[in-house]
């Protein structure tokens, strides 16, 4: 690569905006993306790619994605509001807003019932575009017969999410074989959680007493409260004022992930929206990302993923051979991985809780339909393997690892990094799902 173009492309990479770069203003720009892990995936936003250095082509894809966009987890989570907001009705206790709130709600629910924790329509067109585009980017891959391998968890979310994405790929070439394969045996690297990480996130865990303390300092609901129901009565007999204000804004952030096109993003002020992010984030960083205050225990979960990429591609290399491997798990999965990937703007650590949105924002690392690619590149008559990375198909640095050619890096270095931070240790899983 000529000298003045690898300096217009580190330009170009450095100019765009690492995972980990939020402020205030940009979260009141967009409310949708106070939704965090409710952050639909952002399509839209998708860079062109670098071109490889010149007689290198691509051969290998290592892909893990979170499930596609879907409806909150229980059905109760909005049922329990329709319900509150319908005795409220009954009782005359609403105010204009929250009669009209209380009619937004119904309309929700008519989509929303039996489908708690499903993969949404919308989830499953996220899948098939990202099958898509790397089937469109890099051709090669996916040439005649060629053999491929999907797994997933065995959420049914995730093993639709990676059907809808093995479909798409096989519809733009039916030669493909795709073995796909869902159990508690791939458990083992899809969805590991250390035991120290699941005691360190209990209810007893050294991190919630500081966290509740910053959540009841961000969480005010009574404003909110008070502009949905007129009667006081109803409202100190009935009603818990956070508990209410939570249960909204889950409904609010999932809104964009199904087809009812309906929003409540104007029942909350924009700092509402942004403190109550803020503590979502909060929660996520310290608990699976790589917050001061976890001491950087949640790295480990990832490594057996990692060994897993690592030693897949590895079989590939060894035999000159082509391929993919797609992984499907959960945010609790992708977040970790990212992390110990070093990608730029996934593991900075720091202490000051009013500082984490700006170390570390869950809807850049992990929106639904997250998904990290590593793409290997060969050139013909050469041993030599390069590798560049993408999150949510964006192409990212990896700091601690220099190269000559970025975004590419030589895989042999690579490799040599994650191998010093101890990727090669054997674990089993405790088999969450998260």
């Amino acid at each position: 690569m000529k000298p003045i173009y690898s300096f217009f492309i580190l330009l170009l990479l450095f100019a765009r905006p690492a995972a980990g770069q939020t402020s205030k203003e940009e979260l009141f720009e967009a409310p949708e993306k106070t939704g965090g892990v409710y952050y639909a995936y952002p399509a839209q936003d998708i860079k062109p790619q670098t071109p490889a250095p010149e007689g290198y082509a691509p051969f290998y894809i290592a892909h893990f994605g979170r499930h596609g966009s879907r409806y909150l987890i229980e059905d109760s989570d909005y049922k329990q509001a329709l319900n509150l907001f319908e005795e409220a009705m009954n009782s005359n206790a609403l105010t204009p807003l929250g009669i009209d709130v209380h009619k937004r709600l119904s309309e929700a629910w008519k989509e929303a019932e039996g489908r708690g924790g499903d993969l949404s329509p919308l989830g499953v067109r996220q899948q098939r575009g990202i099958a898509e585009r790397m089937f469109r980017l890099y051709p090669d891959v996916f040439r005649g017969n060629i053999r491929l391998s999907a797994r997933s968890t065995t959420v049914a979310r995730c093993i639709l999410s990676m059907d809808t994405f093995c479909e798409r790929l096989k519809e733009l070439n039916p030669e493909l074989h795709i073995a796909r394969d869902t159990s508690s045996r791939s458990a083992s690297y899809l969805n590991y959680h250390t035991e120290a990480a699941v005691a360190f996130r209990s209810e007893n865990g050294a991190w919630k007493k500081e966290y509740e303390i910053f959540e009841n300092a961000h969480v005010q609901p009574r404003r909110l409260v008070r502009s949905l129901f007129a009667d006081t009565a109803f409202t100190a007999a009935k009603i818990n004022p956070v508990s209410l204000m939570w249960a909204l804004y889950w409904i609010a952030s999932d809104m964009q992930n199904m087809e009812t096109r309906l929003s409540f993003y104007d029942i909350f002020e924009r700092q509402e929206l942004f403190d109550l992010w803020q503590c979502k984030n909060y929660s996520l960083y310290v608990q699976y990302a790589n917050a001061a205050a976890n001491g950087g225990i949640m790295m480990e979960n990832a490594k057996p993923l990692l060994k897993n990429i690592i030693e897949s591609a590895n079989q590939i290399i060894e035999a000159k051979s082509y391929g993919a491997s797609f992984r499907f798990g959960h945010d609790g999965n992708i977040i970790p991985l990212a992390m110990l990937l070093h990608l730029q703007g996934c593991y900075g650590s720091v202490s000051e809780s009013l500082e984490f949105y700006k170390a570390w924002s869950d809807f850049k690392v992990a929106p639904m339909a997250g998904n990290v690619q590593i793409i290997f590149f060969r050139k013909e008559n050469s041993e030599d393997i390069l590798v560049k990375f993408l999150l949510n198909e964006n192409e990212m640095l990896v700091p601690p690892v220099k190269s000559s050619n970025l975004p590419y890096y030589r895989w042999k270095d690579i490799a040599e990094y994650y191998s010093s931070l101890g990727i090669t240790s054997s674990s089993t899983s405790l088999g969450l799902k998260l």
